[in-house]
């Protein structure tokens, strides 16, 4: 075990943190499953945040089998406000291929387990270290920032050449024993000490030996994303309540934001709107309204949505027999994989 190693599993027997409800704690077991949904949940998001979702989520799909049982629209509203949905959606695929290939339990062996929908190198290495003790190297974001740190690696992580150099820090300094602690220590030093704004070096175990600390460059390593011009995008969702303040909602396309999501009818423009809501349903007794704009930025482009609203709106039977739309009722919303902003539009 280098010095790297050893500092580290020293400051986190001291500092780390033992009590998140995927570890071992007096009240919870650590188990491949529970590893496997933390780390998916963990990717693009914090722990604070993704606490109570995971443990929604384990309460109500406490196994591979159940997860695999249970219906989409059950696996997306556990889901829903998390953000990702495709992290959702990749799981509850790779839980039928492990209840179809690999005898409803997660693959021990690194090729098979990262194989699965959603789980690529550094995900399975950290299922593997954690659940099962295999000396894997992870580099997530709070680990990229740690090594390209400590080593004075320059430029963006998302750069071919600086991950493979990473890559290559993190399995020299990866040690043979204590693997678990190991990952959950890198990942905490990262998260709670090696911060991307103000980190706190006096607090790190590898201040004396960093090189972007002794040159006064924790600021500058790593490089952020090239910055980019993210388009815009202008809709109006499309809001109809009938007189039992049912909403009707369409399934998402399987393709594009929202997959498989159930959220509101979309137009173009407020002039396409109208002629939009005729089509759905039967507008003579409606009243309607022009609600405050939403916006919510994606990955590759800025939303912005302004919602239209018809109140006191009859069903149009025509739609009884489509299986991707639906009225729902204010309880049934919370039954179903509703994007963020649309929830919060409708359930205030």
């Amino acid at each position: 075990m280098d010095g790297f190693a050893q500092r580290l599993l020293h400051w986190y027997d001291q500092h780390g943190r033992h009590d998140l409800p995927w570890q071992d704690t007096p009240t919870n077991r650590r188990t491949p499953y529970r590893v496997w949904i933390s780390e998916v949940m963990l990717q693009q998001t914090q722990v604070a945040t993704v606490i109570p979702y995971f443990e929604r989520f384990v309460r109500a799909l406490p196994d591979i089998a159940a997860l695999a049982a249970a219906p989409e629209d059950q696996v997306m509203a556990l889901w829903s406000g998390l953000g990702y949905y495709r992290r959702a959606r990749h799981l509850h695929a790779a839980a039928g291929q492990c209840v179809a290939l690999h005898g409803g339990e997660l693959p021990r062996d690194f090729e098979s387990l990262a194989a699965l929908p959603g789980l690529g190198r550094s995900t399975a290495a950290a299922i593997l270290a954690q659940a099962h003790g295999q000396r894997h190297a992870i580099l997530d974001g709070n680990v990229k920032r740690v090594l390209a740190r400590f080593h004075g690696v320059r430029g963006w992580p998302g750069e071919r050449s600086v991950e493979q150099a990473l890559w290559s820090h993190a399995e020299t300094h990866t040690p043979a024993t204590r693997v678990a602690d190991y990952t959950q220590a890198i990942m905490d030093l990262g998260a709670t000490v090696c911060t991307r704004a103000n980190p706190r070096c006096a607090e790190c175990p590898q201040a004396a030996e960093c090189i972007a600390h002794r040159d006064d460059l924790t600021n500058a390593i790593p490089a952020p994303r090239p910055a980019r011009v993210l388009p815009e995008k202008h809709i109006v969702l499309v809001i109809l309540r009938d007189e039992h303040d049912r909403v009707l909602l369409q399934r998402r396309p399987p393709q594009g934001v929202w997959p498989r999501l159930w959220s509101l009818p979309e137009a173009d423009d407020a002039d396409a709107a109208s002629p939009m809501a005729a089509r759905l349903a039967r507008l003579d007794c409606a009243t309607t309204a022009t609600l405050p704009g939403i916006r919510h930025i994606f990955t590759h482009f800025r939303l912005h949505a302004l919602p239209l609203e018809w109140r006191g709106v009859r069903a149009n039977t025509g739609l009884a027999d489509d299986p991707d739309s639906r009225w729902c009722s204010p309880g049934e919303l919370a039954t179903l994989g509703i994007p963020a902003p649309v929830k919060k539009l409708l359930v205030p």
